[in-house]
């Protein structure tokens, strides 16, 4: 999906943008996989959404999150940008007629924001307390990358 991306953006030319500003899309892979976005609404403040499924647990399910996140740039010095990000956020989970559920979502997760081209790589940890229809605490957790433009 990601070379794809790169290449319609490349046809159309157009603007791209760095990896702490705007838009990016791409995949990630984990306990849920597929498609994530995040869109920047400052140097350090981010929305990130997930559009996923879930393979791994008995009943299979469609996962949805949206989460706000805050990023430090300082916790990590290095030459390359390595932002470690903390937020909050909100999921459901839809399986085939039963067993629906509403979770809180606390994230925790280090990105790395490649400097030569408009990419970012993150790996996160999610517990999700599960709100509806009962309570229960559950672990999602991913690795992927998002390309950015706008």
């Amino acid at each position: 999906a990601l070379p794809v991306i790169f290449i319609i953006a490349i046809i159309l030319n157009i603007k791209i943008n760095g990896q702490d500003k705007g838009f990016g899309a791409g995949v990630m892979i984990g306990e849920p996989t597929g498609l994530s976005a995040k869109y920047w609404l400052d140097g350090d403040n981010a929305l990130d959404f997930g559009l996923a499924y879930s393979f791994v647990r008995s009943n299979s399910a469609l996962s949805m999150h949206v989460d706000y996140l805050y990023h430090s740039f300082d916790v990590i010095k290095s030459k390359y940008r390595f932002p470690l990000y903390y937020g909050f956020g909100a999921r459901i989970r839809l399986v085939n007629d039963a067993d629906n559920s509403l979770g809180a979502r606390g994230v925790i997760g280090i990105a790395w924001l490649c400097d030569e081209a408009p990419l970012d790589v993150f790996v996160e940890v999610v517990p999700v307390f599960n709100i509806f229809p009962e309570t229960a605490l559950n672990l999602d957790a991913a690795i992927g990358a998002r390309f950015y433009f706008r």
